[in-house]
Parts: structure tokens; C-alpha cells; sequence
């Protein structure tokens, strides 16, 4: 008894030890930054990270009655409400093609996973100086051209045709990864399910609809909330696609690229304001990702 109580003991210990560095690092680099920003929103703490004034509730009335960050807010509920479903149904129509495939499986499901590994600002730059360059030497302008139409002006002018470069972009960035957590929940379905399935004459779309997807209803949560929490995010391929022109195009501001220019890029650098901010944009993600679990009936223990 002594012995395995010691053996538990070691394990326990070596399970300390390995996980410790990553809770250091979650607790230094992610909750202490996130309740100091808390902290910072209801002070005056202009180009500083110590408080100075107290000033209560003020900041989030600004930013509550700015037209900027509300608009932002607006699109990009908007946003989230379109690139959600359709990159997860990307991602999921990718992982049950794959999932059958015998020859060169890892192949291609390293394919199509490589540019998850790809940097969004190396990625947006690429997007922004070759795929969608304004001038006729860009690529798709040049498939354009050779049919005889004329050159868009992707990413500037009054158009929207910028949005076709930064979901292409995105949906380029992510399905791949998200293909591969919906391989990882389709591989713990039993294959016995389908064969019974089989045996009683159900075809394709009736073992999709009342085995795979029911099967996959965790994992499919997981992957929604990651796509929804990423979606209010987002940055990196705004930033570096639309910020060079020196203003946005309309309806393209993120809430994190309003609350930088706020915080830290502006002339106000008002850390404050970019606290509230934040507070702000997670009190929306947690109540869209509640509604989005109770609506969808995601997460749900299956009976």
C-alpha cells in the first residue's frame, strides 16, 4: 500500500512538473494581462500601465456612444454570423472527403493543413502584393484580364470587393486546421455504427444526418467557439491588408484594429479605453458563444 501510494505520489509530482512551465505561462502572459486590463478600464491611464485617475464607468460610456467602435461591433457580429458556418462547413465538407481516402492520406491531409502553420501577417502580405494587387500584374487581375475584364481595385475605392480577398484569406488560413480536429472526432466513431447502418439500408446523406453529425456534436462545438472567438479577433490579415492605404475601407475595422489605434497607435495611446474595450469585446463573445451552444443544442450529452 505504501508503495503504490509513493508510485501515485511520483506521478502526481512528474505531471506537476511538466505541466507547470505552460500554467507559468498562462497565468504571466494571459489571465494577469487580461484582469489588468480590467483594472486599467475604469482609470485614466493615458501612454501608462500604472492607474492614475479613477474614473469609473467612463470609458465604457465612451466607447459605448462611439460610432466607430459600435459600427465595428456591428460588422463584425455580421462577419462571425457568415465566416463561422461557412468555414466549418468548409473544414467538415474537407474532413469527410479525406476521411475516405486511401492513397496518400497523409499527403494530403498534410496539404491542406500546411497553411494553418503559415503566419497571418506573411499570409496577408502575400494576399495583398500578389493574389489581389490592385495593378494588372496581380494575379487574379490577370486571369480577369485574359478574359477580357476589366481590373478591380481589390483592397481600396468605394467597392466591396475587398471582402472577397479577406475571407478567401481566411478561409485559406484555417480551414485545413479545423479539418483536422473534425478527422480527429470522425476517427472515434465506431466503424460497427456504419456497418449496422449499412445492413439496414441507410444511404449516405441518412447516415450523415443521424450518425456522423450527432457523433461529432462535441468536437463540432469546440470548433465553432474557436471559429467564433477567432472571428471577433480578428486582425493580423485586416491590419495588414487594409491599414497601408491610411484609412479603411467602409465597414472594415475590426473592434481589436479600433481598439489599437485607441491604445497603442494612436496619438491618444489611452490604455484605459483599450481596457474597457476589451472587457467589452469578451462580455460579446461569451454571450454569443452561449447563444450559439443553446440555439444549436452543441455540447449537449448525447442520450
Amino acid at each position: 500500500m505504501v508503495a503504490r501510494l509513493r508510485g501515485r505520489q511520483g506521478r502526481n509530482l512528474w505531471f506537476g512538473l511538466f505541466i507547470a512551465p505552460f500554467l507559468i505561462g498562462l497565468i504571466v502572459f494571459v489571465y494577469v494581462p487580461i484582469g489588468w486590463s480590467a483594472v486599467l478600464s475604469f482609470f485614466d491611464a493615458r501612454a501608462t500601465l500604472h492607474p492614475t485617475t479613477f474614473v469609473g464607468w467612463r470609458n465604457y460610456q465612451y466607447l459605448l456612444t462611439d460610432p466607430l467602435f459600435r459600427d465595428s461591433l456591428l460588422v463584425f457580429t455580421v462577419f462571425a454570423l457568415f465566416i463561422v458556418p461557412l468555414t466549418y462547413l468548409c473544414s467538415l465538407a474537407l474532413a469527410l472527403a479525406l476521411d475516405n481516402v486511401t492513397w496518400f492520406r497523409a499527403f494530403f491531409r498534410s496539404a491542406f493543413f500546411l497553411p494553418a502553420a503559415c503566419s497571418y501577417v506573411v499570409a496577408a502580405m502575400v494576399w495583398r502584393l500578389s493574389f489581389f494587387n490592385g495593378a494588372r500584374f496581380g494575379f487574379v487581375n490577370s486571369i480577369l484580364h485574359r478574359f477580357g475584364a476589366d481590373q478591380i481595385n481589390w483592397l481600396g475605392g468605394q467597392g466591396y470587393w475587398y471582402w472577397i480577398a479577406l475571407v478567401s484569406l481566411r478561409l485559406w488560413l484555417q480551414v485545413g486546421y479545423y479539418m483536422i480536429l473534425l478527422i480527429a472526432g470522425l476517427n472515434r466513431i465506431s466503424p460497427s455504427t456504419y456497418e449496422a447502418a449499412a445492413l439496414d439500408g441507410a444511404g449516405r446523406w441518412q447516415t450523415l444526418r443521424h450518425i456522423t453529425l450527432p457523433q461529432l456534436r462535441a468536437t463540432s462545438a469546440a470548433v465553432l467557439m474557436l471559429l467564433l472567438i477567432g472571428a471577433f479577433q480578428a486582425f493580423d490579415e485586416f491590419y495588414n491588408m487594409l491599414a497601408t492605404a491610411g484609412t479603411y475601407p467602409p465597414y472594415a475595422r475590426p473592434p481589436l484594429v479600433h481598439l489599437y489605434s485607441i491604445s497603442v497607435g494612436g496619438a491618444q495611446q489611452d490604455l484605459g479605453l483599450g481596457g474597457a474595450g476589451t472587457v467589452i469585446l469578451t462580455a460579446v463573445i461569451v454571450v454569443f458563444g452561449v447563444l450559439q451552444n443553446r440555439l444549436t443544442g452543441m455540447g449537449r450529452r448525447m442520450s
